[in-house]
C-alpha cells in the first residue's frame, strides 16, 4: 500500500513538471553592450562640453574627438561625478533657464561606466548624422571688432583699459548676440562692450587721444556722461557667450562706436602671468527687430559713491542687500528708451563678485509682498560666471523691486578690511539683466 502512494505521489509530480500551461523559463537578460564614444558619450559631450572645449577656448583642453578624450577620461569621469563639470552655478529651486549645461544622474553613470569598462571607442557610423550643438556661444558671428594693437599692462595689479572700435555699418542695426575673446586668458579679469552713440564719440574720442598708447584709462567705466553709457555685451571668466532672446536687440545707430573696457589683472597670486593681450568682441547682427531691449546693471549706488558696502576683517558671513524699483526710473536707466511707469520684461539675469564672494542672489519684491527668484548662486565660483537666459520671462510691474544680495567669506589669516572698488582684491556685488518694455 505504501509502494502504491508513493508511486501516485511520483506520477502527479511527473505529470505536474511536464504541464504544458506552466509559463516557459525566462531567458537570461543579456549584459549591455559596452558604452562607446561615437554611439553614446561623445554626443553627449558635444552638446554639453564643447563649447567651452575647443581649441583656444576657456576650457584647458579640447574635447572634440575621441583621441583627445581617451586621454582624459579619468579626468573627465572624476570632474562629473564631483560636478565639478559642466560648470552649472545656478540652483534649479531658483528658476529654469535655457543652455543647461548641467548633467543628470543618469548621464554621469552613463560616462563613468564609460570609463570604467574601457573607454572604447565603437563604430564612428553609430554616431548622430546631425551631432548635437553645443550649448552657449552664438549661433553666427556678423562681425568682429578687436583691439587696434597689443597692449601690455601698465598699472599692477589692475589696469582698466578702454579701446575706441569703430561701428562698421552704415545704417541702424541691432545687436542680436554676443562674445568676447579674451586675447590673453592669465590676465583678462573681465570685458564690457560699451556704445558710444554718435553725440558721444567725439568725447570718447577726446579720453582716447589725451593718453599716449592704445587706447585709455577707464577705472569705473567708459568715461562718458558721468560713467553711463549703453552696454552691447559683457563677459567674465567662464561666460560662453550667447544670443539674446529671439525678436530682440540692442540698438546701434550709424556713426557709433565701441568702447571696449578690458580689466586686466596681473597679481601672482591670481595669475601669475603677464604679457601683451589682444582681446576682440564678436557679434550676432540683424537690421530689425520685434522689440528693442537694453542691458541693466543692477547694484546700491551708495556701495559704489560712498563705500557702504564694507567687509571688514575676519567675519565668515559678511552680508549686503539692496532693493529699488526699476520701472520708476526706467526712463533715466535707458536714456529715454524705455516709460517710466511702464511694465518691463526681464529676460536673461546674471550676477557678480570677486574672490571673496560665497554665494549671490537676485529676486523679484512683488508690490504684493511675495519674493520670486531670478538667479541664486548658493556656491560662488569666480572662474565660471554668465549670463543666464530664463526658460519663461518675468514681467515687472509697477511697484515691484528687484533685490540684490551677496555673502562674504573675509575670515583668510591676514585679511584687511574690503570694501566695493574696481581691484580684484576688492569687491562688488552686481547684477544684471537683459530687459524689453
Amino acid at each position: 500500500m505504501l509502494a502504491a502512494r508513493a508511486l501516485l505521489v511520483a506520477v502527479v509530480l511527473t505529470s505536474c513538471d511536464e504541464d504544458p500551461r506552466s509559463p516557459p523559463e525566462p531567458e537570461p537578460t543579456p549584459e549591455p553592450a559596452p558604452p562607446s564614444w561615437h554611439a553614446n558619450v561623445g554626443p553627449l559631450v558635444q552638446q554639453k562640453c564643447s563649447g567651452c572645449h575647443v581649441e583656444g577656448g576657456i576650457g584647458h583642453f579640447a574635447l572634440k574627438t575621441y583621441a583627445q578624450a581617451y586621454a582624459q577620461r579619468d579626468a573627465i569621469k572624476a570632474a562629473v561625478q564631483s560636478r565639478h563639470m559642466p560648470p552649472w552655478p545656478p540652483s534649479n529651486d531658483c528658476a529654469r533657464y535655457l543652455d543647461d549645461r548641467s548633467l543628470s544622474d543618469e548621464q554621469v553613470a552613463l560616462i563613468s561606466r564609460w570609463v570604467d569598462e574601457g573607454a572604447i571607442e565603437g563604430n564612428p557610423a553609430d554616431a548622430p548624422a546631425v551631432p548635437p550643438a553645443p550649448i552657449g556661444g552664438i549661433s553666427r558671428v556678423d562681425q568682429t571688432l578687436k583691439m587696434p594693437t597689443q597692449y601690455t599692462p601698465q598699472q599692477r595689479p589692475d589696469d582698466y583699459r578702454c579701446f575706441l572700435l569703430d561701428w562698421p555699418y552704415t545704417d541702424t542695426q541691432y545687436v542680436t548676440g554676443f562674445r568676447a575673446n579674451p586675447g590673453n586668458m592669465g590676465i583678462v579679469h573681465h570685458v564690457i562692450a560699451f556704445l558710444a552713440e554718435p553725440h558721444q564719440v567725439a568725447e570718447a574720442q577726446a579720453l582716447d587721444d589725451r593718453e599716449p598708447g592704445p587706447g585709455y584709462t577707464c577705472f569705473g567705466g567708459p568715461g562718458l556722461n558721468g560713467g553711463q553709457a549703453a552696454w552691447l555685451g559683457s563677459w567674465a571668466p567662464g561666460g560662453p557667450g550667447q544670443d539674446y532672446p529671439a525678436g530682440t536687440g540692442l540698438r546701434v545707430a550709424a556713426g557709433s562706436k565701441v568702447i571696449l573696457q578690458v580689466h586686466y589683472n596681473t597679481h601672482p597670486s591670481l595669475h601669475g602671468q603677464t604679457g601683451p593681450d589682444l582681446t576682440s568682441v564678436s557679434f550676432k547682427v540683424d537690421a530689425s527687430v520685434d522689440k528693442v531691449a537694453f542691458v541693466q546693471p543692477w547694484t546700491n549706488p551708495d556701495w559704489v559713491n560712498q563705500k557702504l558696502m564694507n567687509i571688514p576683517a575676519g567675519q565668515a558671513d559678511v552680508v549686503h542687500s539692496w532693493a529699488y524699483e526699476p520701472t520708476s526710473i526706467a526712463d533715466q536707466l535707458t536714456g529715454g528708451l524705455f516709460q517710466k511707469d511702464k511694465p518691463l520684461t526681464v529676460h536673461s539675469v546674471a550676477l557678480h563678485m570677486h574672490t571673496l564672494g560665497t554665494s549671490t542672489r537676485l529676486d523679484i519684491q512683488r508690490g504684493s509682498g511675495e519674493r520670486e527668484c531670478l538667479l541664486d548662486i548658493p556656491r560662488w565660483d569666480f572662474h565660471w560666471q554668465a549670463s543666464y537666459l530664463l526658460e519663461q520671462s518675468r514681467v515687472v510691474n509697477p511697484g515691484d523691486s528687484i533685490r540684490l544680495e551677496c555673502h562674504w567669506n573675509n575670515s583668510a589669516p591676514g585679511a584687511t578690511e574690503v570694501n566695493w572698488g574696481e581691484g580684484t582684491g576688492d569687491e562688488m556685488c552686481l547684477g544684471l539683466f537683459y530687459m524689453t518694455q
